[in-house]
């Protein structure tokens, strides 16, 4: 029995070291990677973007109705493309107004891209939509270093340098009129009802749950292959954790019915 209760403690250890992979930065930690959700922060009005004709807007100035930010790099070589596609297929899906009833904020996070960059991807993208005041909805977005740190800061929102390139995670963050983040919806595909009721909950202020978080547990991101691909560390690590445990209470509370069986005898 001891033996099994040290077999169970060094397991749940590895493999919960192994699944949180999100220790503070340093020589002996890996560093931080993914999305760690902000419900309900106030993100500061303070931080400057320059939009597609490089005029510099505090945050304070763009956020005057709820707002979707979408973090991307321009010229990401993967992740990125599909997840502007599935904003521009859920703009033209749900029936809610962009440029009236919400906007969308698309940002690059390499500080090294620049607004011209910006201009000509809003331009490409723009043309996929079939809705008619999507333009006036959909902007986008660099910045430098420091105030896109401090963005992605805010936001929980982790990459990692890989190069030239960044190893990043698939989502949208939604963030209410008076800049509170609201809701997150993760992945490059957005259902429009998602999409409509993270929006109408914005304008009331309210924040949301986020349900679908499997993708982030149990896929990474294969930035050589372009495409998210099992982990099965994480998960074969979770699996053995919770059937351990179920065996181990299994033994607990079958040793205590048989010894109560026992004195009722």
């Amino acid at each position: 029995m001891r033996t099994f209760l040290l077999l169970i403690t060094f397991s749940i250890f590895h493999f919960t070291n192994i699944a949180l992979a999100s220790g503070e930065d340093g020589k002996n930690t890996p560093q931080k990677l993914g999305i760690y959700e902000h419900l309900d922060k106030i993100i500061s009005g303070d931080i400057v973007l320059y939009n597609e004709d490089s005029i510099p807007k505090t945050l304070e100035s763009i956020i005057e109705k709820p707002t979707v930010f979408v973090p991307v790099y321009y010229e990401c070589p993967g992740l990125c493309s599909p997840l502007l596609e599935g904003v521009a297929e859920v703009i033209d899906r749900a029936k809610i107004d962009p440029g009236k009833d919400y906007q969308i904020v698309t940002f690059s996070f390499d500080p090294r891209e620049t607004p011209v960059l910006a201009k000509r991807k809003r331009s490409n993208y723009l043309k996929l939509l079939k809705h008619k005041n999507g333009q006036l909805g959909w902007h986008f977005y660099t910045g430098d270093s420091t105030n896109i740190t401090r963005l992605l800061d805010e936001f929980g929102y982790k990459v990692k340098k890989d190069g030239d390139n960044f190893i990043h995670p698939g989502a949208i963050i939604i963030v209410s009129p008076g800049r509170k983040i609201t809701r997150y919806l993760h992945g490059t595909y957005f259902l429009p009802f998602d999409l409509k009721m993270a929006v109408v909950e914005a304008s009331e202020e309210k924040s949301g749950p986020t349900i679908n978080k499997m993708l982030k547990f149990c896929f990474a991101y294969d930035a050589e292959g372009k495409k998210y691909v099992l982990n099965i560390t994480k998960v074969s690590g979770s699996i053995i954790v919770f059937f351990a445990l179920l065996l181990l209470l299994t033994m607990i509370f079958g040793k205590k019915r048989k010894k109560q069986q026992t004195r009722d005898l």
